[in-house]
């Protein structure tokens, strides 16, 4: 056989090469062209403190942002938060306002794209890290969780605007400012907000090793156990008090194996406070709990079992109450979410990127969660930057390299959603 046709056998017979798929140039180079005007977004935002209890920085923010929607088209709002407040021992006097935003296009399918702008700090503390920039590091209070969702979703819109894209029905946009508190006042507007829409993308960070998107977090609850006993003098006439704290330590260790590894329940006795005085017999103590679930059912039933127990006492004569707070429902994988991270892959590979999709529950909570609660629709977490060190002060930081793939994908999420090419239900 002659080498020419030597040579047409091997490529005959040999594997098809599949070639990559090529990133869309256009959406490219818009994500390229707000690179800059992004990262000067996130110094706007993390130069105004908004910590959760902070409504003077909350209001800042919320009204800056609010423009910034404006400027990009959007008919935008500010909600009360407090109409449908679900109060716990944490919830401020005020909460802070939600920013929403509608953008009206041709099509007929509605998203709605969700971060919040709040943060675990107290004023003040922007002294210790502000704002700025070391190599591939932007550093900030709240820079990671979540201004940075703030400044993706802002310029993930001006990329659509700057493409001249209006396919879609209603783009909606809600950010909030209770997140960090576990959405007192704003849960019920995500979750009826989220039943109106086709789809739902949260815009928390990805993990630093970690390019991913989530499609399901750990649900959180928290269990308050008050002791009431009788004071009394420890030294002169002890035996006549009932301690209140000996009662506590007594229940928190009879309560301390009810996790269950199998289901992912978790109980931890946390915080435990006892006594006003060395010499006075308690007459009352507190402790709390921090739990986490993987499916709602389970919180109801360990509520059960903590009841259960509660009948044998250390000490006659005290009182046992234990209140408990659905922090956060958890968030589980769909067919529905499962299908649309299937094709936010696709899209990551157009940039020779791998897209990891963690559909197993994280010990997280998230606002995405309560999006999810009366919807079939898809619900998919962390299209945000790449991320590190949330609620620290010294290390929180994104990495700026993420910035361009990261406004690519939520930008072609929201086009392929708009037109047809992504799945839905």
């Amino acid at each position: 056989m002659s080498y020419k046709n030597l040579l047409f056998c091997a490529l005959l017979f040999a594997a098809p090469v599949h070639a990559q798929p090529a990133a869309d140039a256009d959406v490219l180079s818009a994500a390229s062209a707000q690179k800059a005007a992004l990262i000067d977004t996130l110094s706007e935002l993390v130069a105004i403190e908004s910590g959760s209890g902070d409504r003077e920085g909350l209001d800042q923010i919320a009204e800056l942002i609010a423009e910034n929607l404006r400027t990009l088209g959007g008919d935008v709002e500010l909600l009360d938060a407090s109409e449908d407040e679900y109060r716990m021992f944490d919830t401020p006097a005020q909460i802070g306002r939600m920013v929403h935003a509608r953008f009206t296009g041709t099509g007929d399918k509605k998203i709605l794209l969700l971060a919040h702008m709040d943060t675990v700090y107290l004023r003040g503390m922007i002294a210790e890290q502000p704002f700025r920039i070391d190599g591939d590091r932007a550093y900030g209070l709240g820079i990671s969780d979540d201004k940075q969702g703030v400044a993706v979703i802002i310029h993930t819109i001006a990329m659509l605007r700057e493409l001249g894209f209006a396919d879609y029905g209603t783009l909606t946009v809600l950010i909030n400012g209770d997140e960090e508190i576990s959405s007192p006042g704003s849960r019920a507007t995500i979750t009826r907000l989220a039943a109106e829409h086709d789809a739902v993308f949260s815009v928390e960070p990805a993990g630093i090793n970690s390019d991913s998107l989530t499609l399901a977090t750990s649900g959180i609850g928290a269990a308050t156990m008050t002791v009431t006993g009788r004071a009394s003098h420890a030294g002169a006439a002890p035996e006549m008090g009932r301690n209140a704290f000996y009662e506590l330590a007594h229940q928190v260790l009879q309560l301390s194996n009810l996790s269950e590894q199998d289901t992912g329940l978790k109980l931890s006795w946390t915080v435990a406070q006892a006594g006003t005085n060395r010499n006075v017999i308690p007459d009352k103590a507190v402790a709390s709990g921090d739990i986490r679930m993987l499916r709602i059912e389970d919180f109801e039933r360990l509520q059960a079992r903590i009841q259960e127990r509660l009948s044998n006492k250390l000490i006659p004569d005290t009182e046992v109450v234990v209140t408990y707070e659905n922090r956060r429902p958890p968030l589980t994988a769909t067919p529905a979410s499962r299908a649309l991270s299937e094709h936010a892959k696709t899209i990551y590979a157009e940039l020779g990127r791998e897209l990891i999709v963690n559909d197993q529950a994280e010990g997280g909570g998230t606002d995405a969660a309560f999006a999810a609660l009366e919807t079939q629709a898809p619900v998919i977490e962390r299209f945000g930057l790449q991320g590190f060190g949330a609620h620290t002060s010294s290390a929180e930081y994104v990495l700026l390299d993420s910035i361009e793939p990261r406004l690519y994908l939520l930008a072609r999420m929201i086009m392929d959603v708009s037109t047809g090419v992504a799945p839905l239900p």
